[in-house]
């Protein structure tokens, strides 16, 4: 198992992800950075779906991470 595949799995499983991680996740599976508004960053999916995240003290929040997870498989199917 790659790096890659090794930090999905990690965001799958549910464990916490640091801000950077979360943000070399979007990257990696083809997400771009779309810019800021206020503290949230604009990130873009391949397939148009557009997702606002934030650093929670260093740490990527939960429930972006799942809203990430579950756009990844609608746009997978």
């Amino acid at each position: 198992m790659n790096k890659r595949e090794k930090l999905l799995a990690k965001a799958q499983m549910g464990a916490e992800l640091s801000y950077s991680e979360f943000q070399t996740l979007l990257t990696q599976q083809g997400w771009r950075y779309s810019g800021h508004e206020g503290s949230h960053a604009k990130w873009v999916s391949p397939a148009g779906t557009r997702l606002m995240i934030q650093d929670s003290k260093g740490k990527a929040k939960r429930y972006q991470v799942r809203l990430f997870l579950k756009s990844l498989d609608k746009e997978v199917l």
